[in-house]
């Protein structure tokens, strides 16, 4: 088991930033979702060791996040929202600095620096110091200190912040690279869906503390239920008799903005499509568009959280 959560509440002050918290996480690239205040980032603190729980345990690696924080974080790279990087030194001086704070002999440290600044893609800029690297060359820079001692867990909070839209997928591009190929265990907290989906294979959402869904996010995009959006022409046919007939099918309607009508199973089982035009038939409606909607994480996201 990587990470083991259970019952782990946490307070500051008189408010729950983690709220009997239970969770397991086998491995792989997990995404972590949840608003502004859902307690992401104090989780990521917890299972470092930066913060103490009030109540509950929590392990990573089997370890107990209280008594041997060390041990755990000897194992973890952690990429950080905020900038921590050192002002005067260049990325190699600053990533080798990394390596040797975790244990790495000071020759070893020097040559993994370089090897994982290449990986990142700073290769050319190594030796620029760091106060003139851009908003997405230091999100590089710190990708590479959280690498340069080969983790078996990398904790990555907001890891796209402040980048343009081709290193945002250059970056995601690597956290894939490294679930996948490097085999490093990744949890990828961040408040952008899109990101998450395209990086992880599971995720974690987050509401005031608790979760309020998990699991593998292919899975939880059908649990939506089968949607499509039809176009109907207007003053042909008994349109209210075709909707009602959906609905006698298990199906959900919706009129959207556009005029559209979105038919959504309630069904588990797939559905079959030439129950539109059967219907259309039936009640002498003209279906001029048939679509297959694709549901995507922030759907899910939508219906745990009850937001439009």
């Amino acid at each position: 088991m990587l990470i083991e959560l259970t019952n782990v509440s946490l307070f500051f002050g008189t408010t729950a930033a983690l709220d009997a918290l239970s969770l397991k996480v086998d491995g792989g690239a997990v995404g972590l979702l949840g608003p502004n205040g859902a307690g992401k980032s104090t989780l990521i603190k917890t299972l470092l060791g930066f913060v103490k729980p009030n109540q509950g345990t929590a392990r990573v690696f089997g370890l107990d996040v209280q008594t041997q924080p060390v041990a755990i974080r000897q194992q973890v790279g952690y990429m950080p929202e905020d900038d921590f990087l050192i002002p005067g030194m260049n990325a190699v001086q600053l990533v080798a600095y990394a390596g040797e704070l975790c244990g790495m002999p000071t020759r070893d440290a020097l040559q993994r620096a370089h090897e994982v600044l290449y990986y990142v893609g700073l290769d050319e800029e190594r030796y620029r110091s760091v106060d003139e690297y851009s908003a997405g060359m230091k999100q590089r820079v710190k990708l590479a200190q959280a690498l340069v001692h080969d983790p078996k867990l990398l904790l990555l909070d907001e890891p796209t912040n402040g980048m343009d839209t081709s290193g945002r997928e250059e970056m995601l591009s690597l956290v894939k690279d490294i679930a996948t190929d490097k085999g490093i265990n990744v949890i990828l907290s961040s408040h952008l869906l899109p990101d998450v989906e395209f990086a992880c294979e599971d995720v974690i959402a987050l509401s005031h503390g608790s979760v309020v869904v998990q699991g593998q996010i292919e899975a939880l995009k059908k649990e939506q239920g089968q949607a499509f959006d039809l176009t109907l022409k207007y003053g042909v046919g008994d349109r209210e008799a075709y909707v009602a007939g959906l609905e006698q099918h298990l199906y959900h309607t919706e009129l959207l903005p556009d005029g559209r009508l979105r038919a959504t199973s309630t069904a588990r089982e797939e559905s079959d499509s030439m129950l539109f035009f059967k219907l259309a038939y039936e009640t002498g409606v003209q279906l001029r568009q048939l679509r297959e909607v694709k549901h995507s994480l922030e759907d899910v996201f939508a219906e745990v959280m009850g937001v439009d």
